[in-house]
């Protein structure tokens, strides 16, 4: 953390998931029972990303879980139902079953908001705009950050379409091939947000399961970003930065590179 007029700039990283079975020798122990890996997760970060929900909404007692094995200053950042991103028919009801399910943690203040993740079907036209304006209006006062994969998003007019409507830009590291999203430094809202997900451009379009995010990302790659990190950092007080590159705990390790960098960098004291 920093001070800027006298106010905490915030930086939390953290993974795009934990409870990966390959997790096991390259982070948690090997014997380590599924119940313990978020505890264990603590220990090292304050922030996580919950994918799960993308499949189906969580129950009470799962909720109920998240709160009693994490500490009290921990963050939550759900993804929203695949019914909001990628089948688009219920999207009001999907909304509110999934709201409703994270109340226990919205009310403890360990729910910091909703990731929603767009395919690349999904292209920057005048339909698309008005569902993202009415998936903010059902996320009602919980922050709602978007990632979108199609390049047609990388227009001047979207940023001012996200600022209208208060909802969140998610800045994303991915290979580089045709129609895909650059490397940038957007902010929209009052929280800055990074997700990096490999440069695996072989198996980026035809990988099956996880293939798509095996990559281990070299230190210089990641201080390549420092400066777009900076002037996100000018822009807001407080930033998210998840790794999605799980495979094998290859997430976990560039975290912490990236946490190095930042403190030798930029002087957080992370």
């Amino acid at each position: 953390m920093i001070k800027r007029n006298n106010i905490i700039l915030s930086v939390k990283l953290g993974t795009s998931g934990f409870s990966y079975q390959d997790w096991r020798n390259h982070f948690y122990p090997p014997e380590i029972p599924k119940s313990r890996m978020l505890p264990f997760y603590c220990r090292y970060f304050q922030t996580v990303e919950i994918n799960s929900s993308y499949y189906a909404i969580p129950s009470l007692k799962t909720i109920r879980a998240l709160l009693e094995k994490t500490p009290d200053h921990f963050e939550f950042i759900f993804k929203t139902n695949r019914e909001t991103t990628h089948v688009r028919k219920e999207n009001r009801q999907a909304m509110l079953q999934l709201i409703t399910a994270l109340q226990p943690l919205s009310e403890t203040g360990k729910l910091k908001g909703l990731l929603a993740q767009f395919p690349y079907s999904f292209k920057n036209k005048e339909k698309n705009r008005r569902y993202l304006a009415e998936t903010k209006k059902y996320a009602a006062t919980l922050p709602l950050f978007v990632e979108f994969r199609h390049a047609s998003w990388n227009t001047p007019q979207l940023v001012d379409f996200l600022k209208e409507h208060d909802v969140g830009y998610v800045n994303v590291d991915e290979p580089q091939i045709p129609g895909l999203l650059p490397p940038q430094a957007i902010v929209t809202t009052d929280t800055g947000y990074i997700r990096f997900h490999g440069r695996n451009a072989a198996d980026w379009w035809s990988g099956k399961g996880s293939a798509r995010y095996d990559y281990s990302y070299s230190r210089e790659e990641l201080k390549g970003w420092l400066t777009n990190i900076s002037q996100i950092l000018q822009k807001t007080y407080k930033t998210y930065i998840f790794f999605n590159n799980h495979p094998r705990g290859q997430a976990i390790r560039n975290v912490q590179d990236m946490s190095t960098l930042l403190n030798d960098q930029l002087q957080l004291k992370l």
